[in-house]
């Protein structure tokens, strides 16, 4: 935590493997902790679901099946139909798909629209089997794929600016002319 202090915003980037993921998962913590800007891209989203479970939900065995095969409480996993598959090599959810945005969400206040297309390059999903019990606690899904109900947003009710998503926006964003929510996430870490 001493080497947090003082920062305007937490990004956490997309990865795979799980070098550094505990690390991530306690920088989260505290930017949620303390109400510092946070932007989780792709692993990063999937790091802050983990992150909630266990600390706001109290599901201390919650992780990644990427990470942990035998997690307790899989808040991350491969969907259905990829378990068993042996060549993973296809398995990868890659390229553009539609994401419908909650209104009143950051999301769609960086938006400005209930419809995106985003870009994927991942493998491991959210678990809507935790979908209940996060929401509950405060995590909102601010962001689904539509035709299979798959979480492609995250956001923490009452946090000034919290989210995270499942695909990459850094694809479509450009030095002229920045994702917004890249744009603001900028805005909040100086607001900070």
């Amino acid at each position: 935590q001493k080497y947090l202090e003082g920062i305007g915003g937490i990004l956490i980037p997309g990865g795979f493997g799980s070098r550094g993921v505990e690390g991530k998962i306690k920088a989260i913590q505290y930017a949620r902790e303390n109400k510092i800007p946070f932007l989780g891209l792709c692993l990063g989203m999937q790091t802050a679901a983990i992150e909630f479970a266990r600390n706001a939900c109290g599901m201390k065995g919650a992780n990644s099946t990427e990470f942990e095969p035998d997690a307790k409480d899989p808040v991350i996993s491969l969907l259905e139909e990829q378990k068993g598959v042996k060549d993973i090599g296809g398995t990868m959810r890659l390229g553009v798909y539609p994401c419908e945005i909650k209104k009143g969400s950051i999301a769609f206040k960086a938006y400005g629209k209930d419809l995106v297309l985003e870009r994927h390059r991942h493998r491991y999903e959210f678990n809507n089997k935790y979908r209940d019990l996060l929401s509950k606690n405060g995590m909102v899904f601010s962001g689904i794929y539509p035709n299979k109900n798959l979480v492609e947003m995250v956001e923490v009710k009452g946090h000034p600016y919290f989210i995270a998503v499942q695909y990459h926006p850094e694809f479509k964003s450009k030095p002229d002319k920045p994702h917004p929510l890249f744009r603001d996430f900028i805005k909040a870490a100086l607001k900070k």
